[in-house]
């Protein structure tokens, strides 16, 4: 078996997150919880951490969270405003008033060979970063400052690099060949995909995810999942144009239907499916996060879903973290862990005053669980 990503997780200053350690991680990760216990909060610090701290990264879970509102939205291609930089102060604990007022955030990972680390701190732009030059590297792509008053910069730091990025109102910087949101040009630690719970509502958003797996065997691990809700599926395509992604539908064949219909005809729960399938097999060698992974799945479906994921994470070497609030779900999540030889871990949170406390449940505990009924979530 492949060493795991995330062994172990500790966060310290994210969110609402003022220190919290999950001691023991698995192939699969059940996180549960009353709401405001930080569920989605880890998913979002596993996710700065998989893509260390990209840019575009940070400013899509701001956007997500609407904590954005000072970016402007009509940006023209190629030019990108850093003004929505000055709400990062949304990811620091406490909801500090402003950026002058945060405290670091730290988020880490011991395995077998090496700790790895990410830091966030903020501090004055003129003692960490030479703003005086017209021209520098912004990771590792040129940019052009057109306006080098000194301020703020974002520093992140991992156990092999420190990157700085400057933030505040005035800072204008041309990123080659982006699109509203910059270039990550930054290797990530490991390829990591997000599961929203709304992410799939239109296929067509998924359409650079099949074009990744086209005429390879994981379009048939696709099509075996979608036959868990209808067994009448035979094949699955996404049809457009593909330099228009707005215009391509994820169409299927199916006995009996004598011609391709839109996978949407099939209902919510085949397109939360065809989702979670198909980041799955995208998350190859890294990590898959999935929110609210009950959305639009019938709880009688639930269990040969997780049977599911449980082998393709197995096949594929993804390490999978989910979050829920329903007890189908975590009964599903057992009986498919009881089931598989994978290593699988139930964390629930909770709040004592301030402090986030993680109470991980192992595999032999949750078939004890499962056995006598006992809640968990």
């Amino acid at each position: 078996m492949s060493e795991l990503h995330f062994p172990n997780l500790t966060i310290k200053g994210f969110r609402g997150i003022r220190e919290l350690t999950i001691p023991k991680l698995g192939r699969v990760n059940l996180i549960t919880g009353k709401n405001n216990t930080g569920k989605s909060s880890i998913l979002e610090a596993l996710r700065l951490f998989a893509n260390n701290a990209d840019t575009s990264v940070i400013l899509n879970i701001l956007e997500l969270r609407e904590e954005d509102s000072d970016r402007p939205k009509d940006t023209n291609r190629g030019v990108f405003y850093m003004e929505g930089m000055t709400s990062i102060s949304a990811l620091f604990h406490g909801f500090p008033g402003s950026l002058e007022e945060t405290n670091p955030i730290a988020i880490s990972s011991m395995n077998k060979s090496s700790p790895k680390i990410l830091e966030l701190d903020v501090s004055e732009a003129s003692d960490v970063f030479d703003l005086d030059r017209g021209n520098t590297v912004f990771q590792g792509q040129p940019v052009l400052l057109e306006r080098s008053e000194p301020g703020l910069a974002l520093i992140v730091k991992t156990e092999e690099e420190t990157r700085i990025q400057p933030l505040g109102v005035g800072y204008i910087f041309w990123f080659p060949n982006s699109h509203g949101y910059p270039m990550g040009t930054l290797p990530s630690r490991v390829p990591c995909v997000l599961v929203r719970p709304d992410s799939g509502e239109r296929t067509d958003r998924l359409a650079n995810q099949w074009d990744s797996i086209l005429l390879t065997d994981k379009e048939q691990d696709v099509v075996d999942a979608l036959r868990i809700i209808d067994s009448r599926i035979d094949a699955i395509s996404v049809a457009g144009i593909q330099r228009h992604r707005a215009h391509r539908r994820a169409i299927v064949r199916a006995k009996g239907i004598p011609r391709p219909v839109p996978l949407r005809s099939f209902g919510d729960g085949m397109n939360r499916l065809f989702e979670l399938a198909l980041s799955l097999v995208n998350a190859e060698d890294g990590v898959l996060l999935v929110d609210e992974f009950e959305n639009g799945l019938h709880y009688s479906v639930q269990p040969d879903v997780w049977r599911m994921i449980f082998a393709l994470a197995q096949k594929l070497s993804v390490q999978v973290f989910a979050t829920t609030h329903s007890r189908d779900t975590v009964r599903s999540f057992q009986k498919a862990a009881a089931e598989s030889e994978e290593e699988a871990m139930q964390i629930k949170l909770r709040l004592i005053g301030e402090d986030n406390v993680a109470v991980v449940t192992d595999k032999e505990q949750l078939e004890i669980a499962t056995r006598h009924d006992i809640e968990t979530r």
